[in-house]
């Protein structure tokens, strides 16, 4: 028996960056509207997730296909807080009093939470703390930021109820590149709101950076996180750049033949990955850790844990998500409202949201069954540079992996993908794996996932 010794296909290594499996464009109306009680009554409760989601920006950055919208005309914020409190009145009922209920961990997320005024802030913790019952001081509480909105009084509600982690969007130190990704801000300003965090005491901060942006050079990559490192964040984020539909960039791209764009998305992915490289050793060579593709913490940094136990898991432990762009996970369905990027979608969809009164039944969402549940466990811990413990898989599945996605491990592991020094039972990405992350998430999609993200009508 001969082996075969053709090469293996080329793979682009940014396809998606798979922040949550499945992907919010395979969801769909639900046609039997099943009411959140139901679907919380025999699901675990003592370690959830709770996200709130703001859609409001000041500004919209051309890379961004997040479902946010520019400012918030005629009371708007109001009126959505009005919601968005109604929506956590049913959520927490729907959560029963049968059995313990407990919040594990918070994030406000958007958007821009920060775009709300100090005073909105406030109101904004009460929902979470009065009406989902989340202790905020008590559990790790994520906030992202922008840096013309990390105002003092708001950074100062934010560390008085608690928040362990603030994360700010700067994305470039280099002014010129801000503006090639359509993002307007000076150095001198993001400079500004950095102060301002670190006089808040926060416990941790993050900084977003981007690379692979039009005209940016190794010389000005290591500038910007020479300009981040200089604040000591306890991590840091790199993020690829994307050029995604319906965005700024995507709009602004002139158009090209199949030949000649096939030569520029080659060029760019070389561009990434050389930058990727860089970024990467220029942080493990500046006291950080790698915890993914994406994430970086200083290995003396404290963690955002209180002094109970760190135990949501991302893999197994549902979340509620409130608000009309976030996502709520039960074992069984994945749910949220209606996904949109163009603006005038999001406003019509922010606009519904503000004027729903009953919020007791999931609307938009997929069914996630055994197969799916395998897929999403495995994608989420082999994304993340600790690997999989094999036996944390067989104890929830009773199966191995290498038996439920032997064609997936088996190219991953032929591309070098697969870190062959792993201690025996851990599952882990060498290097190159995690390198290509958003070629490896995609690879573990579904057939009927990525039929209907091919299936989703853009809009």
């Amino acid at each position: 028996m001969t082996t075969s010794t053709a090469p293996l296909p080329p793979v682009r290594p940014y396809e998606s960056y798979v922040y949550a499996y499945p992907h919010k464009t395979a969801y769909r109306p639900l046609e039997d509207r099943p009411s959140l009680r139901a679907l919380w009554a025999a699901e675990p409760k003592d370690a959830l997730s709770l996200y709130l989601h703001i859609p409001f920006c000041e500004v919209r950055c051309g890379f961004c296909n997040l479902f946010t919208r520019i400012g918030a005309p005629e009371e708007l914020t109001t009126r959505y807080l009005d919601a968005l409190e109604r929506q956590a009145v049913a959520a927490r009922s729907a959560l029963g009093d049968e059995g313990p209920v407990r919040f594990a961990a918070a994030a406000f997320g958007g958007g821009t939470p920060t775009f709300l005024t100090a005073g909105e802030l406030e109101r904004l913790c009460d929902i979470a703390e009065k009406r989902m019952g989340a202790e905020l001081r008590a559990v790790p509480l994520s906030v992202e930021t922008s840096p013309s909105t990390a105002t003092a009084d708001r950074l100062a509600v934010l560390a008085d109820r608690g928040t362990t982690r603030i994360s700010i969007g700067v994305q470039s130190f280099v002014d010129e590149e801000a503006r090639a990704a359509v993002r307007p801000q000076r150095r001198a300003d993001v400079e500004a709101a950095l102060g301002r965090i670190r006089e808040a005491a926060i416990p941790v901060l993050n900084i977003d950076l981007i690379y692979g942006i039009d005209g940016q050079t190794e010389r000005s990559w290591r500038a910007s996180l020479d300009a981040a490192l200089a604040w000591r964040p306890e991590e840091l984020y790199l993020y690829p750049l994307y050029v995604r539909p319906l965005t700024g960039l995507h709009r602004l791209g002139a158009t090209a033949g199949a030949e000649a764009q096939a030569r520029e998305d080659a060029a760019w992915d070389e561009q990434r990955l050389r930058l990727y490289a860089v970024g990467r050793d220029h942080l493990l060579a500046h006291g950080y850790e790698q915890v993914s593709m994406r994430m970086f913490r200083r290995t003396d940094a404290p963690r955002e844990s209180r002094d109970g136990p760190e135990d949501h898991a991302c893999q197994t432990d549902g979340m509620i998500g409130l608000g009309c762009g976030a996502r709520s996970y039960t074992a069984a369905l994945h749910y949220s409202f209606d996904y949109a990027v163009d603006m005038r979608e999001i406003r019509s969809i922010i606009d519904r949201f503000t004027a729903t009164e009953d919020f007791s039944r999931a609307e938009v969402g997929r069914y996630v069954d055994a197969g799916e549940a395998r897929r999403r466990h495995l994608l989420q811990s082999l994304l993340q540079a600790a690997g999989l413990p094999v036996a944390d898989y067989r104890a929830r599945f009773g199966t191995e992996p290498g038996a439920d996605f032997p064609a997936e491990l088996a190219g991953f592991a032929a591309r070098g993908w697969l870190d062959t020094s792993a201690p025996e039972g851990l599952l882990r990405l060498s290097p190159s794996g995690l390198a290509h992350s958003d070629a490896l998430g995609p690879a573990l999609f579904s057939p009927g996932v990525r039929a209907a993200m091919a299936a989703y009508e853009r809009k």
